[in-house]
């Protein structure tokens, strides 16, 4: 199905508006969907808090850290609710 034909069934004239809704599908689909699963590992620093992830990263399906004294990863488990952020007045 073309662009075209989506515009004359949705009975809009807008070309953006339309390529948009598709783009927004195809984003749907594939956070939906475990197809397309890339592993990707960095070292953790200490004092760094923030770290870059890929550019074509769609969602975190896990999250594990290596115990050293263990020699194992071990999973992150998801926060239930978001936590409380409060601002750091400490300069140092």
């Amino acid at each position: 199905m073309t662009v075209q034909e989506i515009m004359e069934r949705t009975g809009t004239n807008e070309t953006g508006l339309v390529i948009a809704w598709l783009k927004d599908a195809i984003h749907l689909i594939q956070s939906t969907y475990n197809e397309n699963i890339a592993t990707w590992q960095t070292n953790v620093t200490e004092g760094v808090r923030d770290y870059p992830l890929p550019a074509n990263l769609i969602k975190i399906g896990s999250i594990s850290i290596l115990d050293t004294q263990k020699e194992k990863y071990m999973r992150i488990r998801r926060l239930p609710q978001q936590p409380n952020m409060i601002k750091d007045t400490n300069p140092s």
